[in-house]
């Protein structure tokens, strides 16, 4: 991040979704919606891209007030381990946290370092994939499984999904999701064709993306699925740097990427902070409460 302001004056946002079965002992559960799901906290912390400090920087977010992490089962670009080892470390409570972690395809691993048989079916590498999880995070559930991409067809995703969905029968999810899917109509599908529906898409929410990816959007508010969204900060540095973002920031004693990401959360949206300083931890929990008029004016600059 760009350097930020100092903060004089600081409003704490509140902390504020399903999972069904699929197999036969389970089949009435199937019917129920994402929504009886607790809904993870209104910002998580990114842990891509960490490397040998991921530990490190994993605890210092717990201990700056972050209970919702972001993972992946990638060893590419995450140290899911390592992760885990932090989660251990922090000494809280597992039912305090939300953890999710994701599937990732065959297309987006280091084929030196796979975290499952890459000649096996898709629902054996979704299995395998996550019983690595549940070793590495230390836990015997995930609060939300997502698929990290949607595969090449519509039918090789549902065939993922759908072993996805076993692990919720099997109580080692919680909930499901899905990411980098910029597709509201092959979103929509997914939607009407899972027993287990979404609970969350996590994309990036960048202007580059149709308008900062309103018609997935859309289809996340038709169907209750959450939208969590990464480079929130980092992908709209323009909007940062002009004038309605800088003077509501002014007004409220903040710095531009506080007001952003309360303005994010004001949308329904859920943020990720990938940030490596605790400082910037700190205010990233710590955010100006926006008043309707200035939502209104920034929503003005996302179409």
């Amino acid at each position: 991040r760009q350097s930020r302001m100092r903060v004089r004056r600081l409003v704490l946002r509140p902390v504020a979704a399903a999972a069904a079965a699929v197999s036969a002992a389970t089949a009435a559960a199937a019917s129920t919606s994402a929504s009886t799901t607790a809904s993870p906290p209104p910002i998580l912390y990114g842990t891509a891209w960490k490397r040998e400090r991921t530990c490190e920087l994993v605890l210092a977010a717990l201990r700056a007030g972050f209970r919702g992490i972001d993972t992946a089962c990638q060893p590419k670009h995450y140290d899911e381990a390592a992760v885990g080892a932090a989660l251990e470390t922090s000494g809280l409570r597992r039912a305090d946290l939300y953890v999710q972690t994701k599937y990732t395809p065959l297309a987006g691993q280091d084929p030196d370092r796979l975290p499952y048989d890459a000649a096996a079916e898709v629902e054996e590498q979704v299995k395998q994939s996550v019983a690595a999880s549940l070793r590495n995070l230390r836990t015997d559930y995930l609060d939300c499984l997502l698929l990290h991409s949607p595969l090449p067809s519509h039918e090789q995703t549902l065939r993922a999904w759908r072993q996805m969905e076993a692990h919720v029968a099997a109580g080692e999810a919680r909930a499901l999701g899905l990411s980098n899917q910029y597709d509201a109509a092959a979103l929509e599908r997914l939607c009407e064709e899972a027993s287990v529906k979404p609970s969350v898409v996590q994309n990036r929410f960048v202007e580059e993306h149709g308008r900062h990816d309103v018609a997935v959007r859309a289809v996340c508010e038709r169907h209750g699925v959450r939208y969590q969204a990464f480079w929130a900060l980092t992908g709209n540095r323009r909007i940062l740097q002009g004038r309605a973002v800088r003077e509501v920031a002014k007004a409220h004693g903040a710095s531009a990427e506080q007001v952003w990401l309360s303005f994010v959360q004001a949308l329904g949206i859920t943020p990720l902070s990938g940030t490596t300083d605790p400082n910037h931890m700190a205010q990233d929990l710590a955010l100006p409460a926006l008043s309707a008029a200035e939502v209104e004016r920034l929503q003005h600059l996302i179409g």
